[in-house]
This record gives structure tokens, C-alpha cells and sequence, in this order.
């Protein structure tokens, strides 16, 4: 349970990042991606998770 809140944790963090380092650029890249098809924004969804599983078998 202690790893689950980490992990969270440092999500939480490294998905602040962008915001608060370049709000104007996280904005413009949040307004494109309200623009993309069901099918696309499965798609990056898809690639974010097989590429969060690939760094979790990484660290292993």
C-alpha cells in the first residue's frame, strides 16, 4: 500500500510539472487535445499506459 502511495504521489508531482513550469504551453497542448477524436485520445491513452507498463518491467 506504502509503494500504491508513492507511485501516486510522484504522479501527482510529475503531472503538476508542465503547469507550473509552462502554463501557457500545457494550456495550448490541453486545448488540442479537447479538439481529438474518442479515437484518438484512446490511442495516446493506450500508448501512456504500455509505456507506463514498459517502465514498471524497466525497474524490475
Amino acid at each position: 500500500m506504502n509503494t500504491l502511495l508513492v507511485a501516486l504521489g510522484l504522479m501527482l508531482v510529475l503531472e503538476g510539472l508542465l503547469p507550473f513550469i509552462a502554463p501557457q504551453a500545457w494550456r495550448e497542448t490541453f486545448k488540442r487535445m479537447i479538439e481529438l477524436k474518442d479515437g484518438q485520445l484512446r490511442f495516446v491513452g493506450i500508448v501512456s499506459i504500455i509505456a507506463g507498463l514498459l517502465l514498471i518491467l524497466l525497474s524490475r
